[in-house]
């Protein structure tokens, strides 16, 4: 890496921030991604170190209890509120 674009230069909260904005699922994404396995369980991780970071514990065990969930397959994503009332409404 050049000396100019060390990442030491940032504080370990910067760096997670960072990482949590690049791992986010953006709204445009949301429908692709909100049961892709991997992507959930970054975002849940990614958020929980950041209050991690914060000293918010409190904040950071739910969101590692998530990524867990999504990780062992405990939990799936519900299907959207608009495609359920949709499918109502034909069936």
């Amino acid at each position: 890496m050049a000396p100019g674009n060390s990442l030491s230069q940032f504080s370990a909260a910067e760096l997670a921030q960072a990482l949590l904005e690049k791992l986010a699922i953006a709204d445009r994404d949301w429908h692709r991604l909100k049961s892709n396995r991997k992507a959930r369980a970054n975002e849940q991780a990614a958020a929980a170190i950041v209050f991690l970071l914060k000293d918010q514990s409190e904040e950071a065990l739910p969101r590692l209890q998530q990524a867990v969930a999504w990780l062992d397959r405990s939990i799936s994503a519900p299907p959207c509120e608009s495609h359920g009332d949709r499918a109502k409404e034909e069936g």
